[in-house]
């Protein structure tokens, strides 16, 4: 084993929400306190079978998904911290909708050790925002966001969501400018996808998305004017302040591993990707006898890991170091190489002679790319 310091990161999907979105394939059940009992059951017993993996790492990041994390409650929360005790270092992130709020939530978590809230905000646009099945407006979003950081958390992201149906170019401009008017450090930026088991597939034959050209334009006009107000863009979908890139993020890029708990809840660890099973009572139960909540994993074969890592590192804007690839994930094959040139040749990535950056053309042309690269 190296002497140099193991990093990792944990993640933790808490599945409550109040009400389902239109667009969310996430797993995730209504909020009642004796299911948290079971989840918390759960986290501690999965922690402890986990617990000897980390002894070599160094935590980066804690991650609370869902679902809508800050529903599980300041309690339970510092519970979770006090039992895995992370560094003071560590980026800490909960998931909070702007309906929640309230100045004790707020404080209470600060206490408990959160430093970071991603606020899922997705539009300023009341229309938009109804079609998507959000239960806030835009004031609640705004408020929430002035609140987070009088209250004491300054580390403040926000999502949000274009090629929504029936969403044109001007009220797409127009949530970018209340959102970049407001104290946030971070922004991840998302277009819709219409996935299975939501209620948009349901509805997919009646939706009227915006086309190619109008979906395009949303696209540049984000990262124009998110860079205006000091955003800078890190990867093809995300954009931060100086300083404030996202920790966590970052490790899924780069391939740092993590560990995920809790039902449904993704893991990547010594090459092997796996799956928790999405239910929380199975979850429960197999811990409580002693098993394994592991319904799913894979690993690659050497090659196929290493084109997929590479696919996955290009996406941030910094580019890929070839040599400094090679050194952690082994010599590329030449022909993966030679995909990569033909790349500059179309003019979708630039060259140095040692590092690949994604042009911002090539950004656009991401999906294409990477598939060519895998």
């Amino acid at each position: 084993m190296s002497g140099k310091i193991q990093e990792a990161s944990l993640y933790f999907h808490i599945p409550f929400c109040t009400k389902k979105c239109s667009y969310c394939h996430f797993y995730v059940i209504p909020d009642k306190e004796p299911d948290k009992r079971l989840l918390m059951q759960g986290f501690k017993a999965e922690w402890a079978k986990a617990l000897h993996l980390l002894s070599p790492y160094h935590i980066v990041s804690v991650y609370f998904g869902g679902g809508t994390p800050s529903l599980l409650g300041v309690y339970y929360i510092d519970e979770i911290l006090t039992m895995i005790s992370p560094p003071s270092s560590a980026e800490i992130t909960l998931e909070a909708n702007p309906e929640n709020f309230s100045e004790e939530m707020i404080r209470g978590y600060k206490k408990t050790g959160i430093n970071r809230l991603s606020i899922g905000a997705q539009a300023f646009d009341d229309e938009m925002l109804l079609s998507l099945g959000r239960t806030h407006n835009k004031t609640k979003i705004e408020t929430a966001v002035i609140q987070a950081n009088d209250w004491g958390i300054e580390n403040v992201s926000i999502d949000l969501m274009y090629d929504l149906p029936s969403q044109s170019l001007q009220q797409w401009e127009h949530t970018l400018h209340r959102a970049t008017a407001l104290p946030i450090s971070h922004l991840s930026l998302y277009n819709l996808t219409i996935e299975p088991h939501t209620l948009f597939y349901k509805k997919r034959k009646t939706l009227v998305l915006p086309d190619p050209e109008i979906s395009l334009a949303m696209y540049t006009s984000a990262v124009e004017i998110l860079e205006q107000h000091g955003l800078k863009q890190y990867e093809i979908s995300a954009f931060a302040k100086p300083g404030c890139q996202s920790k966590h993020n970052l490790g899924y890029w780069k391939a740092r591993p993590f560990l995920g708990f809790g039902p449904s809840a993704f893991s990547y660890w010594e090459g092997k990707r796996f799956k928790n099973v999405s239910h929380l009572k199975k979850y429960h139960d197999l811990l409580m006898q002693g098993l394994s909540p592991v319904d799913f994993e894979e690993q690659l074969d050497f090659r196929a890991a290493q084109r997929e890592l590479l696919a996955v590192r290009i996406r941030l804007l910094e580019g890929v170091a070839i040599p400094e690839f090679e050194h952690k994930h082994g010599s590329l094959e030449k022909e993966v190489i030679e995909t990569l040139k033909e790349h500059v040749t179309r003019g979708w990535l630039d060259y140095d002679g040692t590092t690949f950056k994604l042009t911002s053309k090539g950004i656009l042309f991401y999906d294409t790319l990477a598939s060519e690269i895998i």
